[in-house]
């Protein structure tokens, strides 16, 4: 682990009193041996008052499998509360405005949307963007500072992800800076660092759809080309979207092709310093590097949890779940199932089942953009071996204060050789 409990006394608390969702948790480390407590003591866990109501926890990797892939009984839509604990994340408690993005929809609703935009993702759209993606992370790479101090995150980690994302919407380079920022309006709700209020919220998110809808115009009579907003302008059962519809799409896309990769990324940096015997094994082996990605991507689950809601009643592990109840699937606590993985909270680059991983879900949401993530984090592995004999961290990393990002805003460095 990269952390250790600050406070010993949070596992003594009753079971029938325990809230792992509280954001604090996963800032600080102190939510992993509370997940490891439920799955040994109460893997189906109740919890009758939060700061989002009453919810199930489901920790154990098997039963997350169980959830995740029943949604008949285990909606995701918007109109059950969405797909995280906090329902104001779709549906703000302030004027008509719902986030209706595809991750928060049911069948046949949600195939729609996701066919329409699918194309970006294929085969051949993964080998087109090798080149550009490899071009892109030799240019940050080579432009950092030697033998100076500086924050991984900011200079790596957000500057890759959204020069991608650029790419993919076909807006400016020099606009990146605004994906990043409507990414983490979307994310941040009640409770997190950088909540700016609802009203706030839904100012800058109009600003978005502003953005948006200038490049739908100009693209909508065009000849389709192949980036997000052309698919979504020129896909006949997408094109009559309403102002809010597309926007909930768009957001969804800038916020799934930014989280997962930008914070596995500074998890590399923390996962090498903490696990270097793993590192030097991958420096003498470079076909290990796919295997590390993978491991990393679960050690870290950018994204700790999924919300379902029961459509019916439910048994699960001789417990009853009630229709209309709230069920957190928590990928975190899967990833690291004793079970399942061993030494979980290690990495492992020799891990035999890492493919089993949970950080992209799985069923008929699971992340559509998964090969690219790991299309990046590949390559930026290849071209950090190419160039440093190692990065190290000068001081524990700082997490976001978040139960639904599991990620960085400081990772500080020095490049070694």
């Amino acid at each position: 682990m990269d952390t250790v409990m600050q406070n010993s006394g949070l596992l003594d608390i009753p079971l029938d009193r325990l809230d792992v969702s509280q954001h604090h948790l996963f800032r600080t480390g102190e939510v992993l041996p509370l997940f490891a407590r439920l799955r040994r003591e109460d893997p189906v866990h109740y919890c009758a008052q939060s700061q989002n109501g009453p919810y199930w926890s489901v920790t154990k990797h098997e039963d997350i499998m169980k959830v995740d892939t029943n949604p008949k009984v285990f909606s995701s839509s918007w109109e059950n509360g969405g797909i995280v604990l906090d329902d104001a994340q779709a549906i703000p408690p302030v004027k008509d405005f719902v986030i209706s993005a595809f991750i928060a929809l049911d069948e046949p609703r949600h195939g729609v949307y996701r066919r329409a935009v699918q194309p970006i993702v294929s085969a051949d759209s993964l080998r087109s963007l090798e080149d550009l993606v490899r071009t892109r992370t030799k240019k940050v790479l080579d432009s950092l500072p030697r033998d100076q101090v500086f924050n991984w995150v900011d200079l790596v980690s957000i500057e890759l992800t959204t020069l991608l994302l650029a790419t993919l919407f076909d807006v400016p380079v020099e606009d990146r800076h605004l994906l990043r920022e409507w990414s983490d309006v979307t994310a941040t709700l009640e409770g997190m660092d950088g909540f700016i209020g609802h009203e706030n919220r839904i100012a800058k998110l109009t600003e978005c759809l502003h953005y948006f809808m200038k490049l739908w115009n100009d693209r909508v009579n065009a000849p389709p080309k192949f980036d997000l907003v052309s698919m979504l302008a020129h896909d006949p059962n997408t094109r009559n979207m309403t102002p809010i519809d597309y926007l909930s799409q768009i957001l969804v896309l800038i916020v799934g092709g930014n989280d997962t990769t930008r914070n596995t990324m500074s998890a590399t940096i923390n996962a090498i310093n903490l696990f270097p015997d793993e590192y030097r094994k991958v420096r003498e082996d470079r076909k290990l590097i796919p295997a590390m990605v993978d491991e990393i991507i679960r050690w870290q689950t950018p994204i700790p949890h999924m919300r379902r809601t029961a459509l019916e009643d439910f048994q699960l592990r001789g417990k009853l779940i009630r229709k209309g109840d709230k069920v957190a699937m928590w990928y975190y606590s899967g990833n690291r199932d004793e079970e399942v993985f061993p030494d979980g909270d290690s990495v492992n680059v020799n891990r035999p089942n890492v493919s089993r991983q949970l950080s992209f879900g799985f069923g008929i949401h699971r992340c559509m953009g998964m090969n690219i993530a790991k299309l990046q984090l590949r390559i930026l592995w290849e071209e950090m071996l190419d160039r440093f004999e190692f990065i190290e961290m000068l001081k524990p990393p700082v997490r976001t204060m978040s139960n639904q990002i599991n990620g960085y805003t400081e990772v500080m460095v020095r490049i070694r050789g």
